[in-house]
């Protein structure tokens, strides 16, 4: 089954390298993901720049290597994070948290998996990160720098990423905050963020009760990481019990429901990328753990099924869709593009245009790799992704 699965992963690779991977301003040595396919003028120049989605195309990059080590896929993880950099211009730091700390993740997994030296790229990422702790606010790290907005999509990726570079407290402290402050009650599943009018004392904090795939697979992939290191059995705890209440609000016959373009093309994938790595990782032998690593694999496996039999074959590469359970729909030129506001992507009319649904379901098919692995007779534990 993981053969079937690597291959899928394959297809969905070429797909992306090949429609949106190109030289950034004609320079030797960089590659960077062009935000939409087809793309008008201003994005095929790179005029548009997407941080965080770029930072997803590196990690992604990163697991097709992890995969099936090649010269060429360690090359192209090489470029990429070049481009990233001159791109971004001013340096690694951007004024958003969530945005740097996916780029820390991928970038310490480039490190570890493939010995590159991003040592200096890290360390300024992470002390950003790290720093932004807020003990008057009750603990947590907002959104953005000078905002009074706290969420999962921050510190989640956060504390995934100070975990792996070893400030077990920090990160354990901000797991902490999200499960007291951001679990709704109700569901079991993470709520989107809490915002501190200014001059108002902590409990007065208002909730933002969205709910967003990407939020449930953040958390879900720091508390594992935490319960790997640490001694804590309440990390596992919240593991077993976010993983059925993934499974329960937030799929449809098996399969992550929603789905969507701009930023949103990323959620589920990013959802589905730590289920996999539950799937993979989460340590113990009780009932309650193999069940949640055999639900969460189920899951990402039923999704990616879905997923890859509903994509359209173009000029025999995969297009994914939007929606993993629906149909994919083919873009053109002349449909509306992708719009920056308010901090955040829109998505093109066509959602399948946007770079963001494509990485997001690149990001399955690596996941089912992975989730497919667990499954196998006498094998539970996959590579550390």
């Amino acid at each position: 089954m993981q053969f079937e699965w690597s291959a899928r992963a394959d297809a969905a690779e070429t797909a992306v390298v090949t429609r949106h991977l190109r030289k950034l301003w004609a320079m030797p040595g960089t590659g960077l993901g062009v935000v939409a396919w087809p793309p008008v003028r201003r994005e095929r120049l790179f005029f548009t720049w997407n941080y965080w989605w770029q930072a997803h195309l590196l990690d992604c990059a990163v697991d097709a290597a992890d995969r099936d080590p090649t010269a060429r896929r360690r090359r192209r993880i090489t470029k990429i994070v070049r481009a990233h950099r001159i791109r971004n211009i001013t340096g690694w730091t951007n004024q958003y948290y969530d945005d740097m700390a996916w780029l820390a993740i991928a970038l310490e997994r480039a490190q570890r998996l493939h010995h590159l030296d991003l040592r200096r790229a890290i360390g300024e990422l992470e002390s950003q990160i790290f720093d932004a702790w807020a003990p008057e606010s009750g603990g947590g790290i907002p959104w953005r720098t000078r905002s009074d907005f706290f969420n999962a999509p921050a510190n989640g990726p956060g504390a995934i990423l100070l975990a792996r570079t070893g400030r077990l407290w920090r990160a354990r402290d901000m797991v902490d905050w999200v499960d007291a402050t951001l679990r709704d009650p109700a569901t079991g599943l993470i709520l989107d963020g809490i915002r501190f009018p200014p001059g108002k004392p902590v409990p007065a904090g208002i909730l933002d009760r969205a709910v967003y795939s990407y939020c449930q697979g953040v958390v879900l992939g720091a508390e594992t990481d935490l319960a790997l290191r640490l001694d804590e059995p309440r990390h596992r705890r919240r593991v077993h019990a976010l993983v059925d209440a993934v499974d329960k609000h937030l799929t449809e016959d098996g399969v992550i429901a929603g789905g969507g373009g701009g930023d949103g093309g990323l959620f589920d994938g990013i959802l589905a990328r730590y289920l996999a790595y539950v799937a993979a990782r989460l340590p113990g032998d009780g009932d309650a753990d193999q069940r949640a690593r055999r639900v969460a694999a189920q899951i990402v496996l039923d999704s990616a099924e879905s997923a890859w039999e509903n994509r359209l074959q173009v000029e025999g590469q995969p297009l994914f869709g939007c929606d993993w359970s629906r149909p994919a729909r083919l873009p053109g030129l002349g449909d509306g593009i992708a719009t920056f506001s308010g901090g955040t992507v829109r998505s093109s009319d066509i959602a399948e245009r946007d770079l963001s649904v494509q990485l997001g379901a690149w990001m399955l098919m690596e996941a089912a790799y992975v989730a497919a692995g667990t499954l196998e007779p006498g094998r539970r534990a996959g590579r550390e992704r």
